[in-house]
């Protein structure tokens, strides 16, 4: 018989032994035991010439030619849709690309600096990325031949300040967004100012533009780091078509001069440096009087044959801070030399131009530029050249559809600017999911036009 001292435990319970401190103590040297092995283990199996930040998997890149983007931000895909407006679609868009009488051609506006509207818009309206349901679109085109328009005398600058307003108060999905998911191209050194009141109506679109800093001549830069993408500018296509170009890359053994600088002074300081030098060095800086007009214009043929005749091509600022020599240099295989300190250039994110170019302050433009530049070996130029023939093909305005181009860059650029969600100042929305604006009338009844800021 049990003693009277004793407990009676419930049929079936177990003896539960009580959780001494030693037991703690084993536990807790359990736990950081396997926390240590655990680092251990995964060092052990990181490439020993990589820091673990570094490491990245065939699925962290996505292959563009022989460029990688990088998945983060940008996903492993293109999923976009575009829609372009039609140029009859909005009244006042058509003189927006034709000037107000519509006389000014495409073909007209294609060459120089500004062709790149005409071909970002040609090139849109043929991509497979475009949609013709705005209400299925992420991001809408504006198309626009303003720069070249302006400069044609197609329309003046208080026409181009009430056109835009005009052709964006009829845009209900521009309002809805406040702009934000609309696509404007100002593809000259004057960038957005083209468009007088750009930070009043535009300021949260997004810019296509060669274009970064302009603070030096205005307050306020039109170009944001955050929404706008810098596009390459435009080479001439004769230089940039596939096949054989208008004019072949000379050897190294067969260039005449180590660098030359190929543009018209314009009373700019850095320029008139460099021609000071080349008056100083004629055999090692080229430096000729370009004439733009009259008997004695260098043609486009001739002007390549210049620039392909040096080892390093000299780029410096001129109106603006981006200069297309740039561009044109990799396609004569010469090293492109950037003197311009507040240069913004392309895809950023996947080039590193510290491999492909140098860059040197225009602060230190005289003859210790010559002096550096003629330290640097054959070797080291041809392995810089041999770099540059890689990317190239991303300054290329071909079809989206293609390995590699500006417009299959650009495209993965816009994938990232795409939010899920927009707004704007002056809509609301309620709990059904409706949008409406301040008189709470819904926005598929919204009336045209639409009020602007």
């Amino acid at each position: 018989m049990a003693s009277t001292g004793s407990k009676l435990r419930p049929l079936g319970a177990h003896h539960q032994p009580n959780c001494t401190r030693t037991h703690q103590i084993g536990c807790l040297f359990l736990v950081f035991t396997t926390f240590f092995l655990t680092r251990l283990f995964d060092h052990s199996f990181t490439p020993c010439d990589l820091p673990v930040e570094q490491v990245r998997t065939s699925q962290d890149l996505v292959q563009v030619g022989p460029q990688s983007w990088p998945v983060r931000g940008y996903g492993s895909q293109l999923f976009l849709k575009i829609y372009v407006y039609d140029v009859e679609e909005i009244d006042g868009l058509k003189a927006l690309l034709y000037g107000r009488d519509g006389k000014i051609t495409e073909d007209a506006c294609l060459k120089g600096q500004w062709g790149t509207q005409v071909k970002i818009h040609k090139l849109l309206k043929k991509s497979r990325y475009r949609t013709r349901k705005k209400e299925e679109a992420d991001l809408f085109f504006v198309p626009s031949y303003v720069k070249c328009v302006r400069m044609m005398g197609g329309l003046n600058d208080k026409e181009i300040n009430q056109t835009y307003v005009k052709v964006i108060s009829q845009m209900p999905y521009f309002r809805l967004s406040g702009g934000r998911n609309h696509i404007f191209v100002f593809p000259s050194g004057a960038g957005a100012h083209l468009f007088k009141s750009w930070a009043t109506y535009i300021n949260r679109s997004i810019i296509l533009t060669p274009e970064g800093d302009r603070t030096d001549k205005r307050d306020t830069s039109a170009f944001n780091t955050w929404k706008d993408i810098i596009i390459p500018g435009n080479v001439d296509d004769g230089m940039s078509k596939a096949g054989a170009p208008v004019v072949q890359p000379l050897p190294l053994s067969k260039r005449k001069y180590l660098a030359n600088y190929l543009g018209r002074a314009q009373g700019k300081s850095d320029r008139l440096k460099l021609i000071a030098v080349a008056t100083q060095f004629p055999n090692k800086l080229e430096c000729p009087d370009l004439k733009f007009s009259g008997p004695d214009k260098l043609g486009r043929k001739e002007y390549f044959e210049h620039l392909r005749n040096a080892k390093f091509c000299l780029a410096p600022r001129g109106e603006s801070s981006w200069t297309l020599r740039f561009y044109e240099s990799y396609f004569v295989e010469c090293v492109p030399v950037i003197l311009s300190d507040q240069a913004e250039l392309p895809f950023q994110n996947v080039i590193d131009y510290s491999q492909i170019s140098i860059k040197w302050p225009s602060s230190r433009i005289g003859p210790q530029l010559l002096q550096y530049l003629e330290s640097i070996s054959d070797e080291d130029i041809e392995a810089i050249i041999a770099r540059g023939r890689q990317v190239r093909c991303l300054w290329v305005y071909a079809s989206d559809s293609a390995p590699c181009s500006a417009m299959r860059g650009i495209m993965w650029e816009l994938q990232r600017k795409v939010r899920q969600f927009h707004q704007s100042a002056e809509t609301f929305w309620l709990h059904n999911g409706s949008f409406v604006n301040r008189n709470l009338v819904e926005f598929s009844k919204w009336e045209l036009p639409v009020p602007l800021p």
